[in-house]
C-alpha cells in the first residue's frame, strides 16, 4: 500500500509541475480564447483582421509562455531563456501548435542551463562572466534550437498525432464519455492536473486553432457531477453533511474549487459511480450537440463555462451540465438513502483518526500558518482565507496565514496544513515541517486542534464546533470515576481492548458486539496517536451496538506495545448517534501532547484524570 501511495505522490508531483507551468499563463490562455471566441468568422463580432491574432497567438506566444515558465522554474531566468530558444524550434519545424513539446523542451532547456552554470561556477575568470555567460546561452541555445527543429520536434509532433488520433476514435465511435472512468476517480485523488494540462488542455488548443472550440476543455472540468452530489448531500445526508454541503456548493460550482466535493465522495467512496455516470452523462451531451469552449476554463466554474461558450453553443453546454447534476444528484440520493445507517461522521473520524497520527505535537511557537495545495491558488487559497477569519474571529491577529503550492512554501513557516490525499507528495517535498492533514476545507477537527493549539499557546482556550455540539451532554454523564483504572499491565493491545469492553458493557455504554468492532478497527487503523495515548473504538459496523456515549480510562504505567508505538495512557470511547468526533475532540484538546500524558501516568490519580477529561471549557 506504501508503494502505491508513494507511486501516486510522484504522478501528483508531476501534475503539479505542469500545473504551476501552466497556471502563470492562464490569463494569457484566457485571452487568446476570448479572442477566438468574439472575432473569428463563426464569433459574436466576426472581424478579418483581429482575428488575425488567433493563429500567431497559438503558434508562437502561447507554447514560448509556456517554455519560458517551465524553463525558469527548473533554471532560472537563464533556464527559461534557454528553453524559449529550443522550444522556437520546435515551433518553427511543426504544423502544429507545440504545447506539448513545450512542456517538455522548457523545463528541459532550464535543466541543461542549470547543470551548465553548476559546471561552471568559479572557474570564469573575473572580468570574463559576463561574456562567458552570454554564449554559453548562445552556443547552447543555438545546439538546442537545430535538435528542435530535425530531431525532437518531429518526434514529439507524431506522439502528438498519436494522442490526438487515439482520441479522435473515441470521438468518433462515441466512446468519448467513456474518459470519465479515468477523469472522476483522478479528481478526487488529485491527479487530475496530469490529465487536464498535461493531455486535454494542448489537444484542445489545436482543436480550437481549426474549429473554433473544443470538447477537451470539458471532459474532465465539468462542474455538474459535483454539484449533483453536494445538493443530494445537502437533502439526504446527516446532520453535518447538511450543514456543511451548502456552503461547498457555492465554492465548488460558482468559485470553480472542486477540491470541495472531494471529501463528500471519501466519505462513501461508493459515490464515485455517481461522479462517473455524472461525467459520462454531461460528456456525451456535449458530444452529440457538438458543442465546446474556446479555451480551459480556469477555475473550472460555472462562471468560466459561460464566459468561454461560443456562439450558438449556450444550449448544448448548459444542458451538459444540467443533465451531468441531475444523473449525479439521483445516483448519490439512491446510494444515501440505500444506506442502513448514516457512517459518514464516523467515516470522518475515522479518517481524522489515521490523520492525527500524522500530525504529531507540534514542536516550536507557531507564528506563520502555511496552507497548500496542488496550484496554490484554489483550495489553499480558500483555506488560508477561512483560517484567517477563525484567528480574527478569536481576537489573535500576531498569526501570518498565506496558500503556496506545496513546492513553494517558504523554509519560515511554522505549520503546513493540506489535504491528506497530498500528504507523502508533501512529505518528499517539505521534509521535517509540521504537517497538518485535514480532509475538509470548511469543517475539519484538526483545524479545530490547529486552533486550539495557537489559543493555548496564546494563553486562551478554543472551544471547536464538535464540542459545542456535546454541550447538552456533560462529560461528567459520560465518564464515571470507577471507570478509571488506574496501574494496570497488559501483555498485548487485545487484551487492554478486552478490558475496555468489559468496563463499557458493565457500564451499559455497549453491547458484547463491540468488543469485535474494536479489534477490527485495529486492524483497519491502529488507534495510538504516536505520544503514549490510544483511543479505542468500534468502526461504523458496530454502532448499532452502541448503546449510550461513554468513556473508559486506563492507566498502564509499564505500557503496552501497540502497533510498534508504547501507550501507557488508554481513553476508550463510544460515541452514539454524532457524539463520537465531540468526544474525540475533547479528548484530543484535553491530552494533546507527550507531556501532558506522563503527567496522568506519574500521578496515577483518578479525581486529576477526571478533571481533566470532565471539566467545562471556558
Amino acid at each position: 500500500m506504501s508503494e502505491k501511495i508513494s507511486i501516486r505522490g510522484r504522478v501528483q508531483s508531476f501534475g503539479g509541475f505542469l500545473t504551476n507551468m501552466v497556471l502563470p499563463n492562464i490569463g494569457a490562455f484566457i485571452a487568446w480564447g476570448l479572442v477566438t471566441a468574439l472575432f473569428i468568422e463563426s464569433g459574436w463580432f466576426p472581424n478579418k483582421k483581429l482575428a488575425g491574432l488567433v493563429a500567431p497567438s497559438v503558434k508562437y506566444l502561447l507554447p514560448l509562455l509556456l517554455a519560458n515558465t517551465g524553463g525558469t522554474m527548473v533554471g532560472g531566468k537563464r533556464g527559461g531563456v534557454l528553453g524559449s530558444i529550443a522550444t522556437m524550434g520546435l515551433i518553427i519545424g511543426a504544423e502544429i501548435p507545440m504545447f506539448l513539446g513545450a512542456m517538455i523542451m522548457g523545463p528541459l532547456g532550464g535543466y541543461i542551463m542549470k547543470k551548465v552554470d553548476s559546471l561552471l561556477g568559479n572557474k570564469i575568470r573575473s572580468g570574463f562572466e559576463m561574456v562567458v555567460n552570454n554564449f554559453a546561452i548562445g552556443i547552447l541555445g543555438f545546439i538546442l534550437m537545430i535538435l528542435s527543429y530535425l530531431f525532437i520536434g518531429p518526434l514529439i509532433e507524431s506522439l502528438n498525432i498519436l494522442i490526438t488520433k487515439a482520441i479522435e476514435v473515441l470521438v468518433s465511435t462515441g466512446f468519448l464519455p467513456l474518459l470519465s472512468v479515468i477523469n472522476e476517480p483522478a479528481k478526487v485523488l488529485f491527479l487530475n492536473n496530469v490529465i487536464d494540462q498535461g493531455i486535454y488542455y494542448p489537444l484542445g488548443m489545436q482543436e480550437t486553432l481549426a474549429t473554433g472550440k473544443s470538447i477537451y476543455f470539458m471532459v474532465a472540468s465539468n462542474p455538474g457531477p459535483g454539484l449533483g452530489l453536494l445538493l443530494a448531500y445537502t437533502l439526504f445526508g446527516n446532520e453535518s453533511a447538511r450543514k456543511s454541503a451548502p456552503g461547498a456548493i457555492v465554492i465548488h460550482f460558482i468559485g470553480g474549487i472542486h477540491e470541495l466535493y472531494f471529501p463528500y465522495v471519501l466519505m462513501k467512496p461508493i459515490t464515485i459511480i455517481a461522479m462517473i455516470l455524472g461525467g459520462m452523462s454531461g460528456t456525451f451531451i456535449f458530444n452529440i450537440l457538438g458543442v465546446g469552449l474556446t479555451a480551459g476554463p480556469s477555475p473550472g466554474s460555472i462562471i468560466s463555462y459561460l464566459a468561454l461558450t461560443p456562439r450558438g453553443n449556450y444550449f448544448g453546454v448548459i444542458l451538459g451540465v444540467f443533465v451531468a447534476t441531475l444523473v449525479s444528484f439521483l445516483v448519490t440520493s439512491l446510494i444515501l438513502k440505500a444506506s442502513k445507517e448514516s457512517e459518514e461522521n464516523i467515516g470522518k473520524y475515522e479518517a481524522q483518526t489515521k490523520e492525527m497520527k500524522q500530525n504529531k505535537k507540534i514542536t516550536g511557537k507557531i507564528s506563520k500558518v502555511a496552507f497548500a495545495c496542488d496550484a496554490g491558488m484554489g483550495s489553499s487559497a480558500m483555506g488560508a482565507s477561512r483560517f484567517a477569519k477563525m484567528l480574527k474571529d478569536n481576537n489573535i491577529n500576531s498569526i501570518q496565514v498565506k496558500n503556496f503550492t506545496i513546492e513553494e512554501v517558504p523554509s519560515d513557516y511554522d505549520v503546513v496544513v493540506l489535504h491528506k490525499n497530498l500528504y507523502d507528495r508533501a512529505k518528499r517535498k517539505l521534509g521535517n515541517y509540521n504537517i497538518i492533514t485535514i480532509e475538509n476545507y470548511l469543517n475539519d477537527v484538526n483545524l479545530d486542534r490547529l486552533l486550539s493549539e495557537i489559543k493555548n499557546q496564546e494563553g486562551k482556550y478554543y472551544e471547536s464546533f464538535e464540542e459545542k455540539k456535546m454541550k447538552n451532554k456533560t462529560y461528567r454523564q459520560i465518564l464515571k470515576k470507577e471507570n478509571i483504572i488506574l496501574d494496570e499491565t497488559f501483555v498485548s493491545k487485545e487484551e487492554v481492548i478486552k478490558k475496555v469492553q468489559e468496563l463499557m458493557e458493565k457500564s451499559g455504554y455497549v453491547d458484547k458486539e463491540y468488543e469485535a468492532g474494536m479489534l477490527q478497527r485495529e486492524k483497519e487503523a491502529p488507534t495510538h496517536f504516536g505520544i503514549g495515548l490510544a483511543i479505542p473504538h468500534g468502526t461504523s459496523e458496530t454502532k448499532k451496538s452502541i448503546k449510550k456515549s461513554g468513556i473508559v480510562v486506563i492507566v498502564s504505567k509499564k505500557g503496552v506495545d501497540w502497533d510498534g508505538e508504547l501507550v501507557k495512557l488508554i481513553v476508550g470511547i463510544a460515541g452514539k448517534d454524532d457524539d463520537h468526533i465531540g468526544i474525540l475532540a475533547n479528548v484530543a484538546n484535553k491530552i494533546n501532547a507527550e507531556e501532558v500524558v506522563n503527567n496522568l501516568v506519574e500521578n496515577a490519580n483518578r479525581d486529576e484524570i477526571y478533571e481533566i477529561l470532565t471539566k467545562e471549557n471556558k
